[in-house]
């Protein structure tokens, strides 16, 4: 990436550019203000995150900020096809990083709902898990991430049914994701929100740092490929987008 490029707000996608030092904190501070608007509007608030190492410092800063957490819902992005009690679990990830201290009394929405082996079909997994998102209502607040190889949630660019994923008419809150070749780290099927799902909340935030990632920004910025997926939402006008990128 040229040290000169800097992405510059536009349309519905709003940058934000702050220390690392300050990013976390800041960012917490944003999404806490709009879930107690949306209490006030609607007397609940849907906060949906990501699961991955990423976001673990910015749930860490969110669980301590003073909200009237009980009327919080929390649901997942995407969640790997394990019972919700296994180490690799998005779920207990959230419950361990999120779920603690003030933000201990908000309602987590399970995708795998089971907590023990064995398990239903990722497609049957899916089909439960978007039973519970629509039950749980559209996000006010929705926290992605991306990888290096322009992925979101668990929209992977090699995925065999991506574009069943991504396609907007899919009206299922979520599919199953088995990719051929999966992270060795994490070598399970997933379920993911659709990208029509993830586009149905009120406001999406993107927090970035990092050379390679700021590399992969440019790229997405540019155009929609399936190559980057996370370019179908840097390029869409349906959504608000908030970039949060660590200097």
């Amino acid at each position: 990436m040229s040290s000169a490029w800097h992405p510059e707000s536009r349309g519905t996608l709003t940058v934000h550019a702050v220390s690392q030092e300050e990013l976390n904190v800041r960012l917490a501070q944003d999404i806490a203000q709009r879930l107690s608007a949306a209490i006030q509007a609607r007397g609940f608030a849907v906060l949906s995150v990501s699961g991955g190492k990423s976001p673990v410092a910015l749930f860490e800063a969110l669980r301590v900020i003073d909200i009237d957490w009980p009327r919080v819902r929390v649901t997942l992005v995407d969640e790997r096809c394990v019972p919700r009690t296994h180490p690799d679990s998005n779920a207990l990830l959230v419950q361990n990083h999120l779920l603690q201290d003030l933000a201990a009394k908000a309602q987590l929405v399970f995708m795998v709902a089971s907590a023990a082996e064995p398990l239903h079909t990722p497609a049957t997994l899916a089909k439960a898990a978007s039973l519970a998102l629509t039950a749980a209502r559209v996000a006010d607040v929705l926290v992605l991430g991306m990888g290096t190889d322009g992925h979101t949630a668990s929209l992977f660019p090699e995925a065999p049914n991506l574009a069943d994923a991504m396609d907007l008419r899919n009206t299922q809150s979520c599919v199953a994701i088995e990719l051929k070749n999966p992270p060795a780290n994490a070598p399970y099927a997933r379920i993911t929100q659709t990208l029509a799902q993830i586009l149905s909340s009120r406001h999406i935030v993107l927090p970035l740092t990092g050379t390679d990632k700021m590399n992969t920004l440019q790229q997405a910025w540019e155009h929609a490929t399936p190559a980057l997926p996370i370019s179908f939402v840097l390029q869409q006008t349906q959504t608000p987008v908030a970039l949060w990128l660590a200097n």
